[in-house]
């Protein structure tokens, strides 16, 4: 049966941050904390686990926010300047550019769906932008390559975006970026993988 104290190395570990942020945050009253008669401190372990539910819906909740400000900055950095700099989209015609946009758009929104979504439901809303991906790319007759290439434009945006929108609020939590970063590597993986299994799906000389 586990301990009910922690010790100050222990709740490291159980956060996954170094002991001198364990220590500063219980000197700072932002983590509960007990002292022995001796003067070391001590943790609870029903409080601590308390305390890390608390961190993460209050993270969920500024990452949805954050989320909604990067979404406009992202709107300034899918501008046709910076997508006419990128060979494959010199290759679409306007309703496929058009298409292009509004997909970088889409990835931003979903993210922030995707942010208050668990398990299968997740991967569902994740795998339906990567085949839509693929669709658009199969009509404007990209190669896998170029198909690729596109979507990872369009994820540098939203990564950049993000952390941009992170810098400026002044984020410094370890949770706060860990879980963000977490939500978008799962988030961009699942749409890349997608992408890549519905190309595969497509007959030779099938443009539909």
């Amino acid at each position: 049966m586990p301990s009910e104290w922690l010790s100050l190395s222990n709740v490291a570990e159980l956060l996954g941050v170094h002991p001198s942020t364990v220590r500063n945050w219980a000197d700072q009253q932002r983590l509960p904390v007990h002292r022995t008669q001796g003067g070391h401190r001590r943790f609870r372990r029903a409080e601590v686990e308390l305390w890390m539910k608390s961190q993460q819906a209050e993270t969920r909740e500024k990452a949805t926010v954050m989320a909604q400000s990067a979404l406009g900055y992202a709107r300034m950095q899918i501008s046709e300047a910076h997508l006419e700099a990128q060979p494959w989209y010199r290759k679409l015609d306007d309703t496929a550019r058009s298409a292009y946009r509004r997909s970088g758009r889409d990835l931003m929104q979903g993210l922030m769906r995707f942010q208050t979504m668990e398990g299968t439901e997740a991967v569902r809303e994740a795998h339906g932008i990567g085949v839509d991906y693929a669709n658009i790319g199969r009509r404007s007759g990209l190669t896998l390559l170029e198909a690729s290439q596109a979507f990872l434009f369009f994820r540098t945006v939203l990564q950049n975006s993000t952390f941009h929108v992170y810098e400026a609020a002044g984020v410094n939590a370890p949770l706060a970026w860990g879980e963000m970063l977490r939500k978008i590597n799962e988030y961009t993986d699942h749409i890349l993988l997608a992408l890549l299994e519905t190309y595969e799906s497509f007959r030779p000389g099938d443009s539909k």
